[in-house]
């Protein structure tokens, strides 16, 4: 098995959410971060001929580098990598599945009270701003019929902001849904539309790939 330029991004994405994994057999792989805020799930290109865990997911991406094309062989226990031209060979060894944080179902979104897209290029202003601003969160609100997204402190009034407008709607006028910009771990390429429930749930869709990601709004976020 190869695993093609899409599912390396995935896994490099997901390392990213959780150091570890545990991928079941199939072409659907899933994680989910520690604090189980942030649940991802893609559907790959590729298809795992077996169920496998990887305790540093990190490490595993960077050992496929060491050989050129990496050609991947599953066994019981481990995978033997084999690079192409057959004199580099790895052998990798799984991890046990109860040392692992897993993930086998997506989360159902109770409603869909609010709803926004975004682009990946106003997705890369708000985190240049974030990081310019020094602050964490971002915040969906409701201004005259727009949805806006501030980044700001959502603690201090006073504190400097970064706005844009975005397509979308909203159940209610009194929308003040609140991200932990540390947990928009999503992958940069392509838009997404994000469905907001009032249970502190949103839901990002990946127009292009259809990567999902489920994400829990901050705790001060108002309907």
């Amino acid at each position: 098995m190869e695993l093609s330029d899409r599912a390396l991004q995935v896994l490099r994405n997901f390392s990213g959410i959780n150091g570890n994994i545990f991928i079941e057999e199939g072409n659907v792989i899933r994680t989910v971060s520690e604090s189980r805020t942030v649940l991802a799930k893609a559907t790959l290109d590729v298809e795992f001929p077996q169920s496998l865990g990887i305790y540093d997911l990190r490490e595993f991406l960077s050992v496929l580098g060491l050989v050129e094309k990496p050609m991947l062989g599953f066994n019981e226990k481990y995978v033997d990598i084999v690079g192409s031209s057959g004199r580099s060979k790895i052998k990798y060894f799984y991890s046990d599945p109860s040392t692992l944080t897993t993930v086998s179902k997506d989360i159902g979104l109770p409603s869909t009270d609010a709803w926004f897209s975004l682009t990946s290029s106003d997705f890369s202003k708000i985190k240049s701003a974030a990081g310019a601003l020094g602050h964490s969160e971002v915040i969906a609100t409701i201004d005259n019929g727009v949805v806006m997204l501030t980044v700001k402190d959502n603690d201090d009034d006073t504190s400097n902001a970064f706005s844009i407008a975005v397509d979308g709607e909203s159940e209610s006028d009194d929308l003040h849904a609140v991200f932990n910009i540390n947990n928009l771990k999503m992958i940069e390429d392509g838009d997404y539309r994000i469905s907001i429930s009032s249970k502190l749930i949103s839901h990002f869709v990946n127009n292009e790939s259809n990567n999902e990601y489920w994400v829990a709004l901050q705790k001060s976020s108002k309907f």
